[in-house]
């Protein structure tokens, strides 16, 4: 199966492409670019300017948000067939949540403008990514406010039980997840070291 056949069966798995035909699909899925990251990295970061969303293909990411009194809250995990980044492609925002890479992920990046240009032929599309975004809002909001009305004792215990779920679920003698030191990458430039985060915990997303 060539590369491009098979970044179409991948996004024929996203609820967001789900309907289009077989051609429409061929068409997007010679326009996705392929990126690589590795466990740490980060995919971008909360603030940053971007025009791309994401479909990961293998491994597993983390969207995240940083709180006002400094915590890190974890909102959703990304795992394949996921689509992350798509809220900023609108109306110039930034992005607001951080993607981090907890396995080493392969992904493929579609740019503003070539969704853009699938949406004017394709309307529902874009009633899809608002039916997932309120859903994604919900989710994150019951998130965010079952973690603030935590104790501290509360949220180590329920960061605790998830770290224990996760390593369950993909413990293997060659596999860690090496999240301490997050590096950014972006499309068009070389991994650079980023800034230690102070308390680790997991963050939140869905909203990109």
């Amino acid at each position: 199966m060539g590369e491009g056949e098979e970044t179409a069966r991948l996004l024929a798995r996203v609820p967001l492409f789900a309907d289009l035909s077989e051609q429409d699909l061929r068409e997007l899925a010679q326009v996705a670019v392929p990126r690589s990251y590795e466990a740490g990295e980060l995919v971008f970061r909360e603030g940053d300017t971007g025009d791309t969303c994401f479909v990961v293909r293998s491994g597993v990411g983390r969207v995240t948000r940083r709180h006002s009194d400094g915590r890190v809250i974890t909102l959703t995990e990304l795992r394949p067939g996921a689509i992350f980044g798509e809220l900023a492609m609108f109306g110039g925002e930034t992005r607001s949540a951080s993607i981090e890479v907890l396995e080493p992920m392969r992904a493929v990046a579609i740019l503003a403008s070539d969704l853009r240009r699938l949406i004017l032929r394709h309307p529902d599309i874009a009633v899809k990514m608002l039916e997932g975004l309120a859903y994604r809002l919900r989710a994150a909001n019951e998130r965010i406010a079952r973690q603030s009305f935590q104790t501290v004792a509360g949220r180590v215990a329920s960061a605790s039980s998830a770290r224990s779920s996760r390593s369950a679920r993909t413990a293997s003698p060659a596999a860690t997840c090496s999240c301490a030191q997050p590096k950014r990458r972006s499309l068009s430039s070389p991994a650079r070291p980023a800034r230690a985060r102070a308390g680790s915990s997991q963050s939140s997303s869905g909203l990109d």
